[in-house]
């Protein structure tokens, strides 16, 4: 076996790893571009960003993702069903032992990282991949290390990418060609099949989500910024309400765009890079996010552009509507370096609601945190998953997470409520989906207004306005909010319909009621008291 780079003293026969033609260790951003272009897995566009296509899969593959079920105390405590289905340790080796074969006499590329930037509560994270791009992407998104630290660099846990290997469902016990395998005993991850990076990012979030509440700490799919009062905000959401845009403000600094944890001594991020939709983005409305795009070393995926002077069509679906843009933290001028800031002051809740009846901004008691919290209400948007379609799907993701939690989501939600008792959090609902109507009738709330109601809540504008409570929901919503029309505050006034808003919304309620009966045993009364009921 050749090495190249920065080499780890702790080398691939740790993962049993023989054979190797070449690996490439820790090259950096400059020579994994350089080699991308040689093997002719993308292309470069007029600013120097990598552009590849991921092929069949353009999102994630969450049938395709299982834990293994081992037959220890490690997985005592893990969220058993249609999230984390298990698979027995026997096939996962059948499945390990076939893609260390695979990889012989092939090169890879590995990089060793760090997950997690806070002083105690991080990671040590060996990615390797059998296509540089892949290895590209792990190091934007993820902590990169001075070179000091790579010789005697120690993974804690593994993660291994073969997109071109594919599975025998009925040999190796998977759904289909594609897996996603987490054995938190190996503490290895296995990839295969599936050429969407964003798989990468997920599994390590999954780890992170197992292995910090058992440390007090709260795992969260949020992104954070801060203000220069030192006033942190957290946005919680699923792919496409909105985390990456908003946290990416002009005007105050970014933490991260997406992971995070929050310690006893504040909130700091998981990853070292941002991993941005693309779709329709436009340089007026997101200026930070459109100029990272645009940067060498960035990673734009399947992003579509003209094939004569390759300049980026960002307004195309041709491939998919979950065109992504991944790239370092760095790349947003007004980051925070040390990725990591204190206690939140305000948090936000994103839900895109595809029935167009929530209001654009509420806040919430403690008690309806927890409801929402758990509740998860959002649309999935078209192109995020596997499978779905043009129309976004309601649906309801506990934790705003789901897919990405390992253990019970009390214990998510606990943590949460302690946290936000005990450095008296302001909790706000904002809705990024429709109004005026539901998804084919209505129309998307502009983000300009949503932008205003976000700062209104953090500037403390909101304290000094009259708020109301609205029927349905029972959520307390502000009668006026700067930059915003008075009329686009209380929803059933957008809606020419009145008693088809009524409509929408009792049938919201009534899935609202049916999804929280799982959590009936577990929640205070309380908690149960401030769900919404079906209005008369």
């Amino acid at each position: 076996m050749q090495n190249l780079g920065i080499p780890s003293e702790f080398g691939l026969d740790l993962h049993q790893l023989i054979n190797i033609r070449t690996a490439h260790w820790n090259f950096n951003t400059p020579e994994l571009v350089e080699q991308v272009i040689l093997r002719q897995e993308g292309e470069l566009s007029p600013d120097g960003a990598v552009m590849v296509n991921t092929g069949q899969y353009t999102g994630r593959s969450p049938n395709d993702k299982f834990i293994v079920k081992n037959a220890n105390d490690d997985d005592k405590d893990i969220w058993w069903g249609k999230v984390n289905r298990p698979i027995a340790p026997e096939k996962f080796e059948q499945i390990y032992r076939k893609v260390t074969a695979y990889l012989q006499n092939r090169d890879v590329f590995v990089q060793d990282l760090q997950v997690g930037a806070h002083p105690v509560h991080h990671l040590s994270v060996r990615v390797i991949t059998e296509k540089a791009w892949h290895n590209l992407f792990a190091r934007d998104l993820l902590i990169r290390l001075p070179p000091e630290k790579l010789t005697d660099f120690r993974p804690e846990y593994t993660i291994i990418q073969v997109p071109d290997f594919v599975c025998v469902p009925a040999d190796d016990g998977t759904n289909s060609g594609a897996f996603i395998l987490a054995d938190f005993t190996r503490k290895v991850v296995l990839i295969g099949g599936t050429g969407y990076a964003g798989e990468i990012k997920k599994s390590i979030f999954t780890v992170m989500n197992y292995l910090m509440p058992h440390r007090g700490v709260l795992s969260m799919h949020c992104s954070a910024n801060v203000g220069d009062r030192g006033d942190v905000a957290l946005f919680f959401g699923l792919s496409g309400t909105g985390k990456t845009t908003l946290s990416s403000d002009p005007d105050r600094r970014l933490i991260g765009d997406d992971e995070h944890g929050w310690a006893d001594d504040g909130v700091f991020n998981f990853e070292g890079g941002c991993y941005a939709k693309t779709i329709r983005l436009q340089p007026d409305l997101e200026p930070l996010i459109w100029q990272a795009t645009h940067r060498f070393g960035a990673v734009l995926e399947n992003v579509a552009f003209n094939p004569i002077d390759r300049s980026i069509d960002f307004d195309s679906d041709r491939r998919t509507e979950n065109t992504r843009g991944a790239y370092p933290i760095d790349f947003i001028l007004n980051n925070v370096p040390e990725g990591y800031a204190g206690h939140p002051k305000n948090i936000f809740f994103l839900t895109a609601d595809a029935f167009g009846v929530l209001p654009p901004i509420a806040k919430l008691t403690p008690d309806q945190a927890m409801y929402y919290f758990l509740s998860g209400y959002t649309s999935k948007l078209a192109g995020t998953e596997k499978g779905l379609g043009k129309e976004p799907q309601a649906t309801f993701s506990t934790c705003f997470g789901a897919p990405f939690l390992p253990l019970e989501p009390n214990v998510y939600a606990r943590l949460l409520g302690q946290k936000i008792q005990r450095h008296d959090v302001q909790v706000w609902l904002i809705n990024t989906g429709w109004s005026g109507g539901a998804f084919g009738t209505g129309n998307r709330i502009r983000l300009p207004y949503t932008r205003s109601m976000v700062r209104g809540a953090l500037t403390g504008q909101l304290d000094s306005v009259p708020f109301q409570t609205e029927e349905f929901f029972g959520l307390s919503i502000p009668r006026t909010c700067p930059g915003v029309p008075p009329e686009m505050l209380n929803p059933i006034h957008t809606w020419n319909d009145q008693d088809g808003y009524r409509k929408q919304a009792n049938t919201l309620i009534e899935h609202f009621n049916k999804n929280f009966e799982q959590f009936k045993a577990e929640v205070s009364y309380n908690v149960l008291a401030v769900g919404p009921v079906v209005a008369k």
